[in-house]
């Protein structure tokens, strides 16, 4: 088991959906020190206020993942006031949610940016000296995306996709060093955020409610668990994927899952 407790804990993304909602579960197990990243100063003014009645050191910051000079600046501004960072938590993502002839150069460059580059850059910042120190936790949330195609969700689950990828093969290269270090990868599917507005979840695949996801994740890290797939389905596809001829698993998720036209009412956040 893993402990929170009287740890610095990091999570891009944080002030708000899940990744606030991650923050404050982590002061609840008592974390000294919480770090949060995030692009929006409207939501990190808000998350300041919301934060403040934990007893935990809260630091929020605007940095904007999909700019390295900025993950580099931040983090050594971090490794100058902590030893080290104990749990970092790459969570922010954006999703464009239009089919791929619409996305413009910016939508596919910026979605690549922050969902997967941004969290390798993130990691790679901290990492040597997690290593030096043979501890920390790395949790990466990818999603049921990086398992799965979707229309209007192309550059989204190809993001996703490398996620997965990215974590698991740092995952087995710190085994297989013996290097003290472990790592996380979370694949939910939609989250009743305003991310995903709109949208209409597949059969049987309930929306997952913020809370209950965010606490699941924190649960997963307690137990040092490898991979997190929720709801229960998710946990289906690879092996259907991996059995089925893939007409057969399209017919499946296309026409009796409803999976390939839950993003026909997708709205998203507005971006007012």
């Amino acid at each position: 088991m893993s402990s929170f407790k009287n740890k610095t804990v990091l999570i891009t993304g944080g002030a708000s959906g899940i990744g606030l909602l991650m923050g404050k579960r982590v002061l609840e197990e008592k974390a000294a020190h919480l770090i949060i990243w995030d692009v929006n100063d409207k939501n990190i003014n808000q998350a300041k206020k919301k934060l403040q009645k934990y007893r935990g050191q809260v630091d929020v910051h605007r940095v904007d993942i999909a700019r390295p000079d900025e993950i580099q600046k931040a983090a050594r501004q971090v490794a100058e006031q902590f030893s080290q960072v104990d749990f970092l938590i790459n969570n922010a993502a954006i999703v464009a949610g239009k089919s791929f002839e619409e996305h413009s150069t910016e939508d596919i460059n910026c979605t690549i940016a922050v969902n997967l580059t941004g969290a390798m850059h993130v990691t790679n910042a901290f990492l040597p000296a997690m290593i030096k120190n043979h501890s920390g936790h790395i949790v990466n949330i990818a999603s049921a995306a990086g398992l799965m195609a979707n229309p209007k969700m192309s550059v989204y689950a190809a993001s996703k996709w490398g996620v997965i990828g990215g974590s698991e093969s740092l995952r087995i290269e710190l085994e297989q060093k013996q290097a003290g270090l472990r790592v996380t990868t979370v694949e939910p599917s939609y989250i009743n955020t305003g991310m995903f507005a709109g949208v209409k979840p597949p059969l049987l695949t309930p929306l997952l409610e913020p809370e209950e996801i965010s606490a699941a994740i924190i649960r997963a890290v307690q137990q040092n668990k490898i991979l997190l797939r929720k709801p229960f389905m998710v946990k289906m596809i690879p092996l259907l994927k991996g059995i089925l001829p893939s007409r057969m698993f399209d017919f499946i998720a296309g026409k009796l899952f409803s999976v390939y036209s839950s993003m026909d009412s997708f709205e998203g956040r507005n971006p007012k």
